[in-house]
């Protein structure tokens, strides 16, 4: 059996059991699953997206830089369950002064907003991406209630009486080099010194010293400064930071200059704008494991997953008690996912992030289903909430 699930994949051992039904439209169960490095337990989530009183969203903490655990997040919005969601910037330890944002590495969108674009590949957090992958990659739902993964690239511009320029960051914790990036209200109150850290080849390298801030408010440049900011951004306000070449531009703007900055999320394979998105990379497309994955290590993992056409969706996350916190490989979570018969599957955050939880049937607030490997909640960047109006 383990030869046979180190060839194709982690498999459930035994039938999966029936789900028990948390609200209507969604079901919850636990199984062991049989991994080359030992017994995994698994608790998986089915949420039929086919009714029409049961969506998903994302659960954030109300900022883009800012971390809180997915049992508060999840009974803040209302959700019946939860699961934490992408990679986010944890550590800043090569970069002395410069605080950890707990910004997500990827795209974000909620209720239809886009939130957030992606950071550069080499500015990630989490393992290695697999050979195609990409930090804009996204598993999301599109306005027409189907479950999807795609990739989503920020478009943008910075109109100024000289000229446009191209905008290539929203509130991200790491612009990519000689780049204007804009910050907005849903970026929070935290500093945003560390986007002009690291290149776009290497997250450790040190922070640019050719930096530029502007704030524009009402459509025309109010401030400036030669450094990157903190504090709570009014709704009204939108704050330009520049580094190289894109702190040039901003130094060419005076107070008072009149400035039009525009944004948004585009979708690489879909036309179907998306009503929530979040980040992390995939590990099956079309019943198919992704070339490359890792099938050397084994960790605690997160994975959403879908099916018929992406009207059900399948939301497993390992647990992480001592007999089974060896976990399993990228490919066994792939082969897992086609197990249980998801078509497409998505990796999320792991390890110690890696967390589900879920309400009783009647229930007010939501219980903790799988034991977190650090031994408590890890507050995260953001999770996949699951609503049921039933």
């Amino acid at each position: 059996m383990l030869a046979g699930a180190a060839l194709a994949g982690a498999a459930p051992a035994g039938a999966v059991p029936a789900g028990r039904r948390i609200a209507p439209g969604v079901t919850y169960r636990q199984f062991d699953v049989r991994a080359a490095a030992g017994p995994a337990h698994a608790h998986l989530l089915t949420v039929d997206l086919a009714d029409p009183h049961v969506h998903v969203d994302l659960l954030y903490p109300g900022a883009v830089a800012a971390r809180a655990t997915v049992s508060g997040m999840a009974d803040s919005a209302g959700a019946v369950a939860g699961v934490n969601g992408d990679f986010f910037d944890i550590s800043e330890t090569q970069h002395p002064g410069v605080d950890a944002t707990g910004a997500s590495v990827g795209p974000a969108i909620a209720g239809g907003q886009a939130l957030k674009a992606a950071v550069p590949n080499g500015q990630r957090f989490g393992p290695a991406l697999p050979p195609g992958t990409s930090t804009q990659d996204v598993f999301g739902v599109g306005t027409d209630g189907r479950a999807r993964m795609d990739r989503l690239s920020l478009t943008g511009g910075v109109d100024t009486p000289d000229g446009t320029f191209p905008l290539k960051g929203l509130n991200q914790y790491a612009l990519p080099e000689n780049s204007v990036g804009a910050f907005t209200a849903h970026w929070g109150s935290a500093s945003r010194k560390r986007a002009v850290c690291g290149t776009d080849a290497q997250r450790s390298a040190p922070c640019s010293t050719d930096t530029y801030e502007v704030r524009v408010r009402g459509g025309r440049v109010v401030s400036a400064s030669d450094t990157p900011g903190s504090g709570a951004i009014p709704a009204d306000t939108t704050v330009l930071v520049g580094r190289e070449e894109g702190a040039q531009r901003l130094r060419k703007l005076s107070v008072g200059e009149p400035v039009k900055v525009t944004h948004d999320l585009v979708a690489a394979s879909s036309g179907v704008r998306y009503a929530f998105a979040v980040g992390g990379f995939p590990v099956l497309e079309h019943g198919e494991a992704l070339p490359g994955l890792d099938d050397k290590t084994s960790s605690v993992r997160t994975a959403v997953g879908f099916r018929d056409g992406g009207r059900q969706l399948l939301i497993l996350a390992l647990d992480g008690a001592a007999a089974y916190r060896t976990g399993m490989t990228l490919a066994e979570e792939a082969g897992t996912m086609r197990s249980l018969g998801a078509s497409d599957a998505f990796n999320l955050d792991g390890g110690g992030s890696t967390e589900l939880v879920a309400r009783d049937d009647g229930a007010s607030a939501v219980t903790v289903r799988n034991h977190p490997s650090t031994g408590a909640e890890r507050p995260v960047a953001n999770g996949i909430g699951v609503f049921s109006a039933g």
